[in-house]
């Protein structure tokens, strides 16, 4: 038999009172967000007639999630990352706010801080030579008008051959595979860099556990992160996902996006194998002062 209560006045009065509307103090916003999320989990567990096992499973999950620090993974394999995207692709459309380099999901893999050069940069530190494809990257990144933008700040950063990160893999030297490059008079970025691999969710990890339970795997193609920013345009967050890996369009994150697929060439001569590939950018007009900077997502080093 169903029983359903969280209706009534008193239930709905027990939430308020839960979520703080019987004092002055706090955040009323929070508050708002607060009465809302004990609204609709009391509807989700009555109506899906969820147990106290199911919820109190639940409950440990979070737990174990948070003490992984994969909540950020979780949210971008269940579409949620993506989601913010479409959402703000709408938002944009709706003022008439388009072009430019589509936007994508930033990952939970992001440092601040990384070297800083002038046009053009080693990314690598040597540690996988005799392993790794050598890999020349190189672009521009051009105004809404279609001109190149000198001095805009190129922040890119990518795994090694093994899938992992430096500063979340200690194995890895610091800011290894992590630069920012300031564009020539040109526009134009280049970087010395290798063959990225893609990666996969830790199977004994809370993020796979779920996906599991879901059928779902949890790989990601091969790819390289960017933060593009410049005075007066929008900052833009995104990734290109490079072309010919198994996952390009099967990605458990939903990264890949049509205008965001780098064409990798292989080359192989005298002096070994190499990857070359190009990669243009091009940044949207700053709607306003806030638009320029990057989100205020908490991170694993912020700017100083």
């Amino acid at each position: 038999m169903t029983v359903k209560i969280a209706h009534t006045a008193e239930l709905q009065k027990f939430f308020e009172e839960a979520a703080g509307f019987a004092n002055d103090g706090g955040s009323s916003r929070l508050k708002n967000i607060v009465l809302r999320v004990l609204q609709d989990t009391a509807r989700i567990i009555e109506d899906l007639e969820i147990s106290e096992d199911e919820f109190w499973k639940a409950v440990d999950y979070l737990n174990r999630l948070g003490g992984r620090l994969e909540a950020g993974l979780l949210v971008a394999g269940l579409g949620l990352e993506h989601f913010l995207d479409l959402l703000q692709d709408a938002k944009d459309a709706q003022i008439g706010l388009t072009g430019g380099t589509p936007r994508t999901i930033e990952g939970p893999l992001y440092v601040a801080g990384a070297p800083l050069y002038e046009g053009e940069c080693r990314m690598d530190d040597g540690s996988e030579e005799g392993v790794a494809t050598l890999m020349l990257l190189e672009g521009q990144v051009f105004d809404p008008q279609g001109q190149p933008l000198a001095g805009a700040t190129v922040d890119l950063w990518h795994a090694n051959t093994k899938g992992t990160y430096s500063f979340f893999d200690q194995s890895q030297s610091e800011y290894n595979l992590r630069r920012r490059i300031i564009t020539d008079a040109e526009g134009r970025y280049r970087a010395r860099s290798i063959v990225p691999s893609g990666y996969g969710c830790d199977p004994q990890g809370p993020t796979q556990e779920c996906l599991n339970l879901l059928g779902r795997h949890g790989q990601r193609p091969a790819h390289i992160h960017f933060f593009i920013s410049a005075p007066g345009h929008r900052h833009l967050t995104t990734q290109i996902n490079l072309s010919g890996d198994k996952y390009l369009w099967d990605d458990f994150a939903y990264a890949t996006r049509e205008g965001l697929v780098g064409e990798v060439e292989f080359l192989e001569d005298a002096a070994g194998r190499r990857a070359e590939l190009k990669f243009d950018f091009q940044l949207q007009q700053a709607p306003d002062a806030a638009a320029q900077q990057r989100s205020q997502r908490p991170r694993a080093l912020q700017e100083v």
